[in-house]
């Protein structure tokens, strides 16, 4: 019987440095870090699934036990908690906290530490005021910082930290942990489906675990690769190039009946524009100036499905640009 009660992303969550996969830099930064005890400011950025914030855990685990951490460590996710006043609140009263006695057996450095989750979130005042913050209480404070897009940090901010970049980790690393919560959860993988949840998950080893478990939950053991397309909403390729060819029609009732068909079945609009691009770059039937300018406008409506626009409408925008360009229309 198979426990699901748990996420397995948490379960199996690293728990010591050493533990991180395919960031060989973080890992022996941090390692140094407990033996000197001495932590700069960190800016952790890069993909999602890549050990970002496992890495910051792991560190202030064995650098204060479970217990000490508690009082010493301040976790926040800076996408629900993106505003001036969490600065001046939750943040600047934590910093200004006196530092307690260490925890026996552990290093226990006299400092806290604040992780800022998704920290290019943040609003701009809340980033311009945390400057200040961290350099009043850069004695007794060691901020963390967490995020994708390094771009959205602030200059001031990031100039203060020593920044590292999480790589989007090798299939190898994916399928041996895969295997490894197999082993543990006793489950059975069917022909093809580790090779389907390491192309699925794109480097990013907590989709790669957590379409696992929903694989397992949905349609049980042994998990085949059907399952695994069903719970990470990934479009069948089938489907990619049925837009396409759509698109190279030149009749747009073509196109749109075809994107319709697509929001029907909820497909993510996002993961329908990132499956569109990989076909796009494989097409050897499109010139490379026709690529450039069909990429370019799926750029900009994946930057439009961020900012909330009409999943429908961006899609349809695109595919009606792409299908101009492939009939020489644009």
């Amino acid at each position: 019987m198979v426990a699901h009660h748990q996420p397995w992303t948490e379960k199996y969550r690293p728990r010591q440095i050493s533990d991180v996969a395919h960031q060989e830099e973080v890992v022996q930064m941090l390692q140094n870090v407990l033996s000197s005890k001495n932590l700069p400011h960190l800016l952790f950025y890069g993909p999602p699934g890549t050990g970002k914030t496992t890495s910051a855990l792991a560190i202030v685990r064995q650098l204060f036990g479970p217990e000490l951490a508690k009082a010493r460590v301040l976790e926040l996710n800076a996408s629900d908690e993106r505003g001036i006043a969490v600065v001046r609140d939750k943040i600047k009263g934590f910093a200004a906290n006196a530092v307690g006695a260490p925890a026996p057996g552990y290093p226990s450095p006299p400092y806290k530490v604040i992780i800022l989750d998704e920290a290019d979130s943040m609003t701009g005042d809340a980033q311009n005021a945390l400057r200040r913050t961290m350099e009043t209480y850069s004695r007794v404070t060691r901020f963390i910082f967490i995020c994708n897009y390094v771009s959205r940090i602030i200059e001031p901010l990031a100039s203060r930290c020593a920044k590292f970049r999480f790589k989007p980790l090798q299939g190898s690393v994916i399928n041996e942990r895969v295997q490894y919560v197999c082993n543990a959860e006793d489950v059975e993988l069917g022909e093809g489906a580790l090779e389907t949840l390491s192309r699925v998950s794109g480097g990013d080893m907590r989709k790669a675990i957590t379409s696992l478990q929903s694989a397992v939950r949905l349609r049980g053991s042994p998990v085949m690769p059907q399952a695994i397309l069903d719970v990470s909403g990934t479009v069948p390729g089938e489907a990619v190039a049925g837009l396409l060819a759509a698109a190279r029609s030149g009749r747009f009732d073509a196109v749109q009946t075809s994107v319709q068909g697509l929001i029907a079945e909820g497909y993510p609009a996002q993961e329908i524009l990132l499956q569109l691009q990989a076909a796009l770059l494989e097409d050897g039937a499109a010139s490379d100036s026709a690529k450039g300018k069909i990429l370019g406008q799926l750029a900009e409506a994946d930057k439009n499905l961020v900012d909330g626009s009409d999943e429908y409408l961006q899609l349809l925008a695109a595919a009606g640009f792409a299908q101009r360009v492939l009939t020489g229309r644009a």
